[in-house]
C-alpha cells in the first residue's frame, strides 16, 4: 500500500505542479484566453491559486524524501482536496461539464493520499 501511495502521491504532484506551473508561467490575459474559468477571477487570485497547486504538489512529496515535517503530506493532499473541489464547483458554475470530471478524479485521489498518510500509512 505504501507503494501505491506512493504512486498516487508522485501523479498527483506532477499534475498539480503541471497545472499550476502552466498558470505561474503565463500572464493572466493568456490563462484567461485558454480557461474561460479565470475570466470570473482577478489576476492576483488566479496567480494564487496557481502558487497553492504548486505548494501543494511540493507538499506531496518532499517532506516524505526529506523525512522533514511528514506531517505536511497529508496536509497538502488536504488542501489539494479542498482545491479539486471548489475547482468543481467553478466548472459547473461556468457549465464546463467535461472539467468537473477530471476534478472529481484529481479529488478522489487526494482524498485516498490524505486518508492513508493520516491513517493507516502514515509514516
Amino acid at each position: 500500500m505504501n507503494v501505491f501511495l506512493w504512486i498516487l502521491q508522485i501523479l498527483l504532484a506532477l499534475v498539480m505542479l503541471a497545472a499550476g506551473g502552466g498558470k505561474l508561467a503565463q500572464p493572466y490575459e493568456k490563462t484567461a484566453e485558454s480557461m474561460a474559468w479565470a475570466k470570473s477571477f482577478s489576476p492576483g487570485q488566479v496567480k494564487t491559486i496557481a502558487a497553492l497547486e504548486v505548494l501543494g504538489a511540493l507538499g506531496l512529496v518532499l517532506p516524505a524524501t526529506t523525512g522533514i515535517a511528514t506531517v505536511l503530506t497529508p496536509l497538502a493532499a488536504t488542501g489539494l482536496a479542498i482545491t479539486m473541489a471548489g475547482a468543481a464547483l467553478v466548472h459547473a458554475r461556468a457549465k464546463e461539464r467535461s472539467h468537473i470530471a477530471i476534478n472529481a478524479v484529481l479529488l478522489v485521489i487526494a482524498v485516498v493520499i490524505a486518508w492513508g498518510r493520516f491513517g493507516p500509512y502514515a509514516w
